[in-house]
């Protein structure tokens, strides 16, 4: 199993890792900094520094549900490594680190807008989920001030680990209807956001509600009789 060091580090920018296999779908190392893509969150991208200092850019990060193998695609044409060979692997913080602000703020939605979470997505730029809500009339401008609100507040996040086992027992904490809780390894990662949320993810996130910044409601949608789509910005955009 490849170690996952943004699990326990979102801010681990670089590091050095052994290629353990190269495939079609693509290279596979013993350790990594890229996230996989899962949970509405796109997957890291970023570059590879090889041991005779060509750069090779990674143009997306995929996650095998069967074997859990994380695989580090390389863009067309791009020269692989040998297998055994360490190289440097370095993310695009930026977006990564505008996802982790997003993501987090989509943790403060589900706390504002009561209802199961029927889909979402997470993005540089734009946000969404979709909540499972009939004849529920939402107020923008009155869950936009709940955010920011709460941004403001600055308030801490933390994680933890419990079984599997734990986890089943404890369903009324996984509020998403339509993406099961990353189990299936015997454990799973709970977030808190310390007095507001707490649910099972394995994103990433960032340290403080603080970190993420204003936040704008966008168009609130009628997807379907019971989904209402919320779209959230960074006000910086």
């Amino acid at each position: 199993m490849t170690e996952e060091i943004f699990r326990d580090d979102a801010y681990a920018k670089t590091c050095e890792a052994r290629v353990v296999s190269v495939d079609d779908e693509g290279v596979e190392f013993d350790r990594t900094i890229f996230y996989a893509t899962g949970g509405g969150q796109p997957g890291d991208t970023g570059v590879l520094r090889l041991s005779d200092g060509r750069e090779v850019r990674i143009v997306d990060t995929r996650k095998s549900r069967d074997s859990g193998r994380h695989f580090h695609v390389l863009e067309e044409g791009a020269a692989a490594p040998a297998t055994g060979e360490t190289v440097t692997l370095e993310i695009d913080w930026d977006v990564r680190h505008r996802l982790m602000r997003m993501h987090t703020a989509l943790h403060l939605l589900c706390s504002v807008v009561e209802g199961g979470v029927t889909g979402g997505q997470i993005g540089p730029a734009k946000s969404r989920l979709d909540f499972d809500l009939q004849d529920t009339a939402l107020d923008k401008e009155a869950i936009g001030a709940e955010l920011n609100r709460l941004v403001e507040e600055d308030r801490p996040l933390s994680s933890a680990w419990i079984t599997d086992a734990e986890m089943a027992e404890k369903p009324e904490m996984v509020r998403t209807m339509s993406v099961k809780p990353p189990s299936g390894a015997g454990k799973v990662r709970l977030m808190e956001i310390e007095g507001v949320d707490l649910q099972p993810c394995g994103g990433t996130h960032v340290a403080r509600t603080g970190e993420i910044g204003p936040l704008r409601v966008g168009k609130i949608e009628n997807k379907g009789k019971h989904n209402r789509r919320i779209n959230i910005h960074l006000v910086e955009d």
